[in-house]
């Protein structure tokens, strides 16, 4: 099913089917501050199944977060990668941080991190703060041919509708992928260039 959530006042009531179907072990497809991404409840050991079959078996998924606090249950994290998240996000990146006992191993496969996103879009933040708990997540998959097919809403319904739960139409998506920064070693390192600029 198709969803419109407004940035300014995103709508309790469609925000709790949302978290309904998350709560269910469904699949939703929800906008971020660079690309529309799937996503599933962090517990939910079917959904996370689900988005591997709709992404190839061998994604490396992210945790989006409501807040840095929630950050620091999911992962280890000193206090210099601290300072690092508190002056970038929210926003268009994610960071690689040692990931804690509480993220599901069907999460991380064989990794011993997890990529940490806190986006700078009001919506993705309400559905995770409406949840309770991070969502397991993956961007959508790019289609140079047909680009509307990860930026715009009813474009991505027409093609992902009868796969997941719920498409929450947020407005027209950004195409540029968020900027990777692995905090897991003695330095940062980008290993992606993408939106986000590093401050």
């Amino acid at each position: 099913m198709l969803t419109k959530i407004y940035a300014q006042n995103p709508s309790e009531r469609e925000l709790r089917r949302v978290v309904a179907a998350l709560a269910d072990d469904g699949v939703v497809i929800y906008p971020t501050d660079s690309r529309y991404a799937f996503g599933c409840a962090v517990r939910s050991v079917k959904g996370i199944e689900r988005l591997r079959r709709l992404k190839g078996k061998e994604t490396q998924f992210a945790l989006v977060f409501a807040d840095l606090a929630q950050v620091a249950g999911f992962c280890r994290v000193d206090n210099a990668a601290f300072r690092i998240l508190k002056r970038n996000l929210p926003g268009p990146f994610t960071f690689v941080l040692p990931a804690s006992s509480r993220v599901p191993d069907k999460t991380l496969g064989k990794r011993k991190t997890v990529g940490v996103r806190i986006p700078a879009h009001p919506v993705a933040r309400a559905i995770v703060g409406a949840l309770g708990e991070p969502l397991v997540t993956t961007s959508l998959p790019e289609d140079e041919c047909a680009p509307e097919y990860a930026t715009d809403p009813e474009s991505i319904y027409e093609r992902y509708g009868r796969d997941v739960q719920w498409v929450v139409d947020g407005g027209v998506g950004e195409s540029e992928p968020t900027t990777i920064v692995d905090l897991s070693g003695d330095e940062p390192e980008i290993l992606r260039e993408g939106k986000g600029e590093l401050k």
